[in-house]
C-alpha cells in the first residue's frame, strides 16, 4: 500500500465515509449495459441456481434452476440464458461500418460500431461465469446427448467476455466492486471491499448512518443478502433446501409449477437488493467525467468483439493454451497493464501523485526557458531544441542523459542535460509543430509554469520481448522436435 492510499484510508475512517481518489472515470460505461447477477448452488462451483439479468433497471428477468444438480434443467437454464444474451450480442454484431485498414490500397473491412458491455457485482461472479462458459462451450450439437446450437454458442461468448475481463483496461465484462475501488477508498480491508453492500455503504451511506455503520449493517444477511454468486448459509438451510426438496418430491406438473413459483419468489428476495445496488453503483460511476484515454481502451474491446463475431459460431476456444499462446497472452496483458497505469496517471492528477511519490515523476516549476534555441543534430542539420530550467521539491533524482516526458505538451520529450542541486536543465524535442526555427505557440513552457515530468509516456515504456521464429522455438514451447542427429 502506498503512502497516499494509506492516507486516504485514514481520512475515510476519520470522515466515516469513503474518499474519492479519482478525478475522472477510468472505465467505459455503456449507455445500456447488461447487468447480470448470478447465483450458484452451495458446494457446487459450476451449478447455476439463478440469474437476474437485464438492461432495464425496472424490468429485470429472473431465470431459475429448480434442481441445480439435474443436468437437463441446467441445460434448459443455459438455453434460456442464451435467448437473452445472444440477441443482445447480435444487435451489436449486426451494426457495422467499413474501416480502412490499408491506406495505399484503400482496403476496408466491416467492423462493429460498438460492443456489448456486461456488469456483474464482483470478481467472484466473473469466475463463476467463466466456469459456466467452460461447461457449455464444448457441448455437442449432433449425435448422442446433442444440445441446442445456442448452448455451446453462449458458452463461447461467456468465455470471450471472461477472457476480456482478465485483460487490463478492458471493460467488456466489468465487476462493479473492482471499478468502485478504483475510484473510491474506504476505511475497511480489501476483503471487506469485495462485499458490494458494505462497499456502497462507505461510498454512499444511507441517511443517518456512517460508512462503518452501513458496512456493519451489510453483514446481516436478513437485511442485506450477499451479492452472489454464493448464497447465505442460513438462507440455504432454512429456505432454499426445503423448496428444492419440495420440487423433487412432487410429481404432477401443476404442483411443480407452484414449487417453482415459490422458489422464484424466495430467490428474488436474495437478488433484488443486489439489483438495486448494481444500478446505484453504475449511477455513481456515470456521474464522474470520462477519462481522456478511456475511449481508446474501449475501441480495443470493440475491435476484439468485431473479430470474435466472425468466428464465434464455428470455433470454440481451446481447453488450454499452448506454451507459445500462453506466452503471447501473458506479454499482451503485461503490455496492456503498462499502458493502462500510464494512461490513468496522465488522465488523473490523483493517480499521477502516486507515481510522483514513487519517484517515477515530479512536479517541476519552470525557472526560465530558451524557446528559440537552435543546435546541430547528429547529421549536421540545424534543429529546434529549446531549453528549460526547472526545479522540483519532489523525491525525484534524474540522471544526465535520461529522457523524460513532458505531460503538459503532447508527444514532447525532455532530455536531461544537467543536474545542479535542485535545478534541472532540459532539452526539448517533439510536440512543437512543423517549423524548424520557431516552436508553435504554447508548446514551450515559460517561466512560472508548473509541469509534470515523467519517466514514462502516455502509453508506458513497456517493450514486449521478441519471440523467436517457430523453427528456433524450443520443443518444450511448441517448436519442432529434436531430431536424432541433434541428439
Amino acid at each position: 500500500m502506498s503512502v497516499l492510499s494509506a492516507l486516504a484510508k485514514v481520512e475515510a475512517v476519520d470522515a466515516g465515509r469513503a474518499v474519492r481518489t479519482a478525478t475522472v472515470r477510468h472505465c467505459h460505461l455503456a449507455e445500456q449495459p447488461l447487468v447480470v447477477i448470478p447465483l450458484h448452488l452451495a458446494g457446487e462451483a459450476a451449478a447455476p441456481l439463478a440469474v437476474l439479468v437485464g438492461t432495464d433497471p425496472d424490468n429485470p428477468r429472473l431465470l431459475v434452476v429448480p434442481q441445480p444438480r439435474d443436468r437437463v434443467l441446467r441445460l434448459r437454464f443455459a438455453e434460456q440464458l442464451a435467448e437473452i444474451l445472444l440477441p443482445h450480442i447480435d444487435r451489436y454484431a449486426d451494426d457495422t461500418e467499413p474501416v480502412v485498414i490499408d491506406k495505399k490500397t484503400n482496403e476496408t473491412i466491416d467492423r462493429c460500431v460498438d460492443a456489448p458491455q456486461i456488469w456483474v457485482p464482483n470478481q467472484a461472479a466473473v469466475t463463476f461465469l467463466k466456469l459456466l462458459g467452460r461447461s457449455l462451450r464444448f457441448r455437442r450439437t449432433e449425435g448422442e446427448d446433442a444440445v441446442a446450437p445456442a448452448i455451446p454458442l453462449v458458452g463461447r461468448w461467456l468465455t470471450w467476455f471472461c477472457d476480456r475481463a482478465e485483460h487490463p483496461g478492458s471493460t467488456a465484462l466489468a465487476a462493479l466492486t473492482t471499478q468502485l475501488c478504483t475510484h473510491w477508498t474506504t476505511g475497511q480491508s480489501a476483503l471487506e471491499d469485495a462485499n458490494l453492500t458494505a462497499l456502497l455503504g462507505w461510498i454512499a451511506p444511507p441517511d443517518n448512518l456512517t460508512g462503518p455503520q452501513a458496512a456493519a449493517r451489510a453483514e446481516d444477511p436478513t437485511i442485506c443478502p450477499p451479492a452472489g454468486p454464493a448464497t447465505d448459509p442460513g438462507f440455504d438451510n432454512v429456505v432454499l433446501a426445503p423448496l428444492i426438496n419440495a420440487y423433487d418430491t412432487v410429481a404432477d406438473d401443476i404442483a411443480r409449477t407452484r414449487a417453482v413459483q415459490r422458489l422464484e419468489q424466495a430467490l428474488r428476495t436474495q437478488l433484488e437488493p443486489t439489483w438495486q445496488l448494481m444500478w446505484q453503483g453504475i449511477s455513481l460511476l456515470r456521474a464522474l467525467p470520462e477519462g481522456a484515454s478511456v475511449p481508446a481502451r474501449w475501441a480495443e474491446d470493440v475491435r476484439s468483439f468485431s473479430y470474435y463475431t466472425e468466428i464465434a459460431e464455428t470455433q470454440a476456444q481451446s481447453r488450454r493454451d499452448s506454451p507459445t499462446s500462453a506466452v503471447r497472452r501473458l506479454l499482451a496483458r503485461e503490455q496492456a497493464l503498462e499502458r493502462l497505469t500510464a494512461a490513468m496517471a496522465y488522465d488523473d492528477p490523483y493517480v499521477m501523485i502516486e507515481r510522483r511519490l514513487g519517484g517515477e515523476a515530479c512536479l517541476a516549476t519552470v525557472i526560465d526557458s530558451e524557446p528559440a534555441r537552435i543546435t546541430l543534430s547528429d547529421k549536421g542539420k540545424n534543429v529546434l531544441r529549446p531549453l528549460l530550467r526547472v526545479t522540483t521539491t519532489d523525491p525525484f533524482t534524474p540522471t544526465v542523459g535520461e529522457s523524460l516526458h513532458n505531460a503538459a505538451v503532447k508527444n514532447q520529450q525532455a532530455k536531461v542535460l544537467e543536474v545542479d542541486d535542485d535545478t534541472i536543465v532540459l532539452e526539448l524535442s517533439g510536440g512543437m509543430g512543423r517549423s524548424t526555427k520557431v516552436p508553435a505557440e504554447g508548446t514551450v513552457n515559460v517561466e512560472g509554469d508548473r509541469i509534470v515530468l515523467a519517466r514514462f509516456g502516455p502509453n508506458g515504456n513497456f517493450r514486449a520481448a521478441t519471440l523467436p521464429p517457430p523453427e528456433e522455438t524450443p520443443w518444450t514451447h511448441g517448436g519442432p522436435p529434436e531430431t536424432d542427429e541433434e541428439n
